[in-house]
């Protein structure tokens, strides 16, 4: 028996550590198929510290030790392919220290693979931890991956992973035109409701990526669509330094869009990133009692006082609110963070949260909010009844379009 197969076999024992999991990760399922439909392939993997198998095994070493599959190159997204580079850092081409495989870049100049990348495979390899947003890069690498695939007569397989906010959970508008970047590469709401096989496939039949790809997607087996992370049985690999709990994928679309303004701390630097609002300007006390008046489904407000030590108002102490998301099936989250400003404005009626901030940082919120008119609306009355039916404008016609796309109940 080969080297190789030997330790194929001792990854797959290994998989009791994780006996209570109710859902079997696509990596598992494709070792249970013996990598059936990589064999004889030279493979190139685009992965991260988060594509892990049940045994936390990266993906990296089960697929290089796996029998009759050649893995040749590893192909690296926001972080690195480890895990070990800093949140907006550049990822440079390099050598995988423990594999010897050449890793390259596509979080750097280049963020869609090139020509040369793909010329030594047949197929590439998806396989990492998203969190349901479409602001989050790795769906944006995804489906460059997919274009520059389907323009090199390439493969790509992905092996499938829960969406912890649930497969029902749909927020957000559009992209509309002149907004479309890094962070909302794709016309699809800001919470999607999609696994990232079941998105890799609505991109790849909805024509939205330049060029269609042979595209093969390994499901989970045991996954059901009102399940959030927590009931799956899996362990939570921080997809990003700030995402260190999967309850961190819940906080992100909460406040991250208002934490593009830079004016508000919204927990980054702290000990509860994207959980709190605060800034040096605000009553805690009187700011949670607002935000409770409202009722807002699914969520509490709390008082907090606390000093960043990075990010927005780092060094000062600073009030505000800390979030606890009681019902993530009810709880608008991406709202909760246009209702802080509603309240902020309703307690500091001088206080132009807009108009304290620079043109760049509005343009990464219009980018990330997928257009100008959720800022120049709101920035009027500060009220988000102003702008809720533009904000929930697409999700009825997504949900019938997505569902074409589902691979589990």
């Amino acid at each position: 028996m080969t080297l190789k197969k030997v330790l194929s076999l001792i990854s797959s024992a290994l998989i009791f550590v994780c006996a209570s999991a109710q859902v079997k990760l696509g990596i598992d399922v494709l070792k249970q198929h013996d990598f059936d439909v990589l064999k004889g392939k030279r493979v190139g993997l685009l992965t991260n510290a988060t594509g892990v198998d049940a045994s936390m095994q990266s993906t990296i070493d089960v697929l290089n030790s796996a029998e009759d599959v050649k893995l040749v190159s590893l192909f690296a997204p926001e972080h690195g392919v480890r895990g070990n580079v800093y949140a907006g850092g550049t990822v440079s081409a390099s050598v995988d220290q423990k594999t010897g495989l050449k890793v390259h870049s596509l979080y750097g100049k280049t963020k869609k693979p090139t020509v040369e990348m793909l010329k030594d495979v047949d197929a590439i390899v998806y396989d990492i931890q998203d969190v349901g947003c479409r602001s989050y890069t790795f769906v944006s690498s995804l489906g460059l991956l997919m274009e520059a695939a389907g323009e090199n007569d390439k493969e790509v397989v992905v092996l499938d992973r829960p969406n912890p906010l649930g497969g029902n959970k749909i927020e957000g508008p559009l992209v509309y035109d002149g907004y479309f970047s890094f962070i909302s590469k794709y016309p699809i709401p800001y919470i999607y409701g999609l696994t990232v096989g079941e998105l890799a496939t609505l991109l790849n039949e909805e024509g939205m990526t330049k060029k269609k790809c042979k595209l093969t997607v390994v499901p989970m087996e045991g996954w059901k669509r009102d399940m959030d992370y927590s009931q799956t049985g899996l362990r939570w690999v921080m997809t990003s330094p700030q995402i260190p709990t999967w309850q961190s994928a819940a906080y992100y679309p909460m406040s991250g869009i208002v934490g593009e303004l830079g004016v508000l701390q919204i927990g980054v630097g702290y000990t509860i990133p994207f959980d709190a609002f605060a800034a040096d300007w605000v009553n805690a006390d009187s700011l949670a009692d607002e935000l409770n008046k409202m009722k807002l489904d699914g969520v509490t407000f709390r008082p907090i006082v606390y000093k960043p030590q990075f990010s927005a108002l780092s060094g000062k102490i600073v009030y505000g609110v800390q979030v606890y998301v009681d019902d993530l099936k009810s709880a608008r989250l991406t709202e909760v963070q246009f209702r802080v400003l509603e309240a902020l404005h309703n307690l500091y009626p001088s206080k132009d949260i807009f108009g304290m901030c620079s043109d760049k940082t509005k343009k990464s919120f219009d980018n990330v909010c997928g257009s100008n008119k959720i800022r120049l609306e709101m920035s009027k009355r500060y009220k988000f009844d102003d702008v809720k039916d533009l904000w929930r404008d697409s999700e009825t016609s997504w949900r019938r379009k997505s569902k074409k796309y589902h691979l589990y109940e």
